[in-house]
C-alpha cells in the first residue's frame, strides 16, 4: 500500500537532525527538532483509535469507520495516518464507484484528539499536522469514487472539516453540525473553511464560521449544505448506501470518468477542464460499457 508523502520543508527536514538534549526530546513530542522522523512517523506516535475501510467488490462502495467511540470518534495521529493510507489505497481501487463516511457507535467526529493536540501545541507542530490533513482531504475529495458523509450524532471542529472533503452529506434527523474552532481560539486547519465557502458561499460560510452556529439538519438542507435527511433508525448506514447507489448505478469506469470530470471542472480553469473532458470522453467511445448499451438497442423517451 502506497503512502502519504512527508511534508516537512526542506529546512525543517535539516533541523530535524540537530542533537538535542533538552527534556523535551526525551518526551513523545512531534517537534522537528526532536528526530529525523516524517510527519507520518511522527504522527503514528499520537496512538489510539483507528480509521477502518471495508470494500464491497460487487457494489463498488466502500465503508470508512473513524472509530474511536471513547473519544467521540477524535482522530488520534494515529488516525490521521489510517485515513491516509486508506485513501491512497483506494486511489488504487480501479472496480471502486463510492464510498460512505461514518464515525462508529452512533455519532460523527468531535475533531482532532485533545491528547494529540496538546503534543503539538509548538506552531511549527500545528502547521505540519495541518499540511497532511490538507493533503489527505483533498486527495479524498479527488478521488474518483461518489463520496458521501453520513452524519449521526455530532459533527465538531475537525469533524465538520471532513464533512465537507465529500462530494455529498446525509444527516440523521437529531444530528447537527458545527464549526467550533473560533471557540478554541483557531481557524479552519484541514482546509473546510475554503470547501464550506465554494458550498454555500461567502456570506453563510463566514456565517457559520465566525458564531460556531450548531447547524440542524433542516437549516443544512435549506442552504444547500446537505443532500438529504435520513430518519434516526439503526439502519442509517444501509439508507446512505441505498442513496449512494442511485449515484454508482453504471460500470465502474463510466462512474468515475464523470467524477474526474466534475473534480476538474471545479478545481480547474475551463480551458484545462474541457481539454481533460475530451480525453475522458475519448477513453470511454467505443469502449465495452458502450457497446453493450448499444447491443441493447436501448431508446430513450
Amino acid at each position: 500500500m502506497s503512502h502519504c508523502f512527508p511534508i516537512a520543508s526542506r529546512r525543517t527536514q535539516d533541523m530535524a537532525y540537530v542533537t538535542c538534549q533538552s527534556p523535551d526530546y526525551v518526551n513523545k513530542t512531534f517537534s522537528a527538532a526532536a528526530n529525523g522522523m516524517s510527519t507520518r512517523a511522527q504522527l503514528m506516535q499520537f496512538t489510539g483509535g483507528s480509521v477502518d475501510v471495508h470494500k464491497d467488490t460487487d457494489s463498488g462502495i466502500a465503508i470508512i469507520t473513524l472509530n474511536n467511540p471513547e473519544k467521540k470518534n477524535a482522530l488520534s495521529g494515529k488516525m490521521m495516518v489510517d485515513l491516509c493510507d486508506i485513501v491512497s489505497d483506494l486511489e488504487q481501487w480501479s472496480p471502486g464507484k463510492g464510498i460512505v463516511l461514518q464515525g462508529a457507535q452512533g455519532t460523527f467526529c468531535s475533531g482532532g484528539d485533545l491528547s494529540t493536540v496538546k503534543q503539538i501545541i509548538e506552531p511549527a507542530s500545528g502547521a505540519r499536522m495541518s499540511e497532511y490533513m490538507h493533503n489527505v482531504l483533498a486527495r479524498l475529495l479527488q478521488l474518483p469514487l461518489i463520496s458521501i458523509a453520513l452524519v449521526r450524532g455530532k459533527a465538531l471542529g475537525g469533524g465538520a472539516e471532513l464533512v465537507t472533503a465529500c462530494d455529498f452529506r446525509l444527516m440523521t434527523s437529531s444530528a447537527e453540525i458545527a464549526f467550533v474552532q473560533i471557540k478554541m481560539g483557531l481557524a479552519t486547519g484541514w482546509g473546510g473553511g475554503t470547501r464550506l465557502t465554494r458550498l454555500i458561499g461567502r456570506t453563510k460560510a463566514l456565517e457559520l464560521l465566525s458564531i460556531a452556529q450548531r447547524i440542524t439538519p433542516s437549516d443544512a438542507l435549506r442552504m444547500g449544505f446537505i443532500s438529504d435527511i435520513l430518519p434516526e433508525t439503526d439502519n442509517a448506514l444501509d439508507m446512505a448506501v441505498s442513496w449512494l447507489k442511485r449515484h454508482t448505478n453504471g460500470p465502474s469506469e463510466v462512474i468515475r470518468a464523470t467524477k474526474k470530470i466534475v473534480s476538474s471542472a471545479a478545481e480547474q480553469n475551463i480551458e484545462e477542464s474541457l481539454t481533460g473532458e475530451r480525453e475522458i470522453f475519448r477513453t470511454l467511445w467505443g469502449g465495452a460499457a458502450q457497446i453493450k448499451i448499444l447491443q441493447k438497442n436501448i431508446k430513450h423517451k
